[in-house]
């Protein structure tokens, strides 16, 4: 499918626009991050947009606009046009079918049909959460076309990306990262260099693992401090200062008013956070990978089980923050 004449540019122009693809709650806030800061220093810049759901795109561009009105802001309608109008392209989708069939059923093809001084110039960046082998092979069919990928996978969370404070995971490449740095810059505030290709997945697919189990022990010991007559607020202080300190407790309590002055998903009906059923994937991910590396993971399958059962019995609590495995437990008894 060739790119439509609305959104086609000069091909000189093709180095000053960044495409994003992928506009759910973490690639918005993302995008606009990097969209804002980037038009701040040259306001010559293009921006594209693209999300499978249309309306996503063009509330994007309405919100951009409306902050900064002489935006050069398009929309691309599928994929492969972004890649045909851009030399950075970032991709932030659900999981690895949609990264699989965005980037070998349009990125890859459009890429295909450039000429080569434009495909060595064009930067690929994934931001997904996905299964290490997908990102391994979605990389070289890209740099096999001649252009640089990294897998950039993120941590922090919406409240992170609406800050422009995550923390980016970068396998690639050398070179490649070296390219990405500045960009993912504008959009974090920690780049961390993790090896080859698919080990920035390797090492958020690790830190998920932690922050799966650690939110439901957590959770756990909330409700049982409390059944013993503690105070959350009190309990939250003690275990924040002492050797059970983790972010699940300190910044993530699923119980309210355990954190006072702070907002955690839990005091918003433990909305705008990160989705039960998004920690059930990356669970899964985990699991998977350890069965293939014949690496113990007990306490992991035993997590991803739990919050299975948490969306099976309660689906409701499938899209709230993962913090929720809270609720679950409490109404258990």
């Amino acid at each position: 499918m060739r790119p439509s004449t609305r959104c086609l540019q000069s091909l000189a122009s093709r180095s000053k626009s960044t495409s994003f693809i992928g506009l759910g709650k973490m690639g918005y806030e993302m995008a606009h991050n990097l969209f804002s800061k980037q038009f701040a220093k040259s306001p010559d810049l293009q921006f594209v947009v693209c999300d499978v759901n249309p309306d996503s795109s063009r509330s994007f561009r309405e919100n951009f606009l409306e902050r900064y009105p002489n935006a050069r802001i398009k929309i691309a309608a599928d994929p492969h046009e972004a890649t045909a109008v851009s030399s950075t392209i970032i991709t932030m989708l659900p999981s690895s079918p949609q990264v699989k069939s965005v980037y070998s059923d349009a990125i890859v093809p459009a890429l295909s049909q450039l000429p080569a001084e434009l495909v060595q110039s064009t930067l690929c960046i994934d931001s997904t959460t996905l299964d290490v082998d997908v990102a391994r092979d979605v990389a070289s069919a890209v740099t096999q076309r001649g252009a640089q990928m990294v897998d950039a996978p993120v941590s922090g969370g919406v409240t992170g990306a609406k800050a422009g404070a995550l923390s980016f995971l970068v396998g690639g490449p050398q070179q490649s990262f070296d390219l990405s740095r500045p960009i993912l810059s504008l959009m974090g505030q920690r780049i961390i260099y993790c090896g080859s290709s698919g080990s920035g997945l390797a090492a958020k697919i690790c830190n998920n693992l932690v922050l799966g189990v650690e939110q439901i022990v957590v959770a756990e010991a909330m409700l049982l401090g409390q059944r013993l007559g503690l105070d959350p607020a009190v309990l939250a202080t003690v275990i924040n200062s002492s050797t059970g300190g983790c972010w699940s407790s300190s910044v993530n309590n699923p119980v309210p008013s355990a954190l006072p002055g702070k907002s955690p998903p839990c005091e918003r009906g433990y909305e705008g956070g990160f989705a039960t059923a998004l920690m059930l994937k990356d669970m899964g991910l985990a699991t998977d990978i350890a069965v293939n590396q014949r690496s113990p993971l007990p306490l992991g399958n035993a997590a991803k089980a739990i919050y299975s059962e948490v969306i099976e019995k309660k689906p409701e609590l499938g899209t709230k923050d993962f913090s929720s495995v809270y609720q679950y437990f409490e109404k258990q008894s």
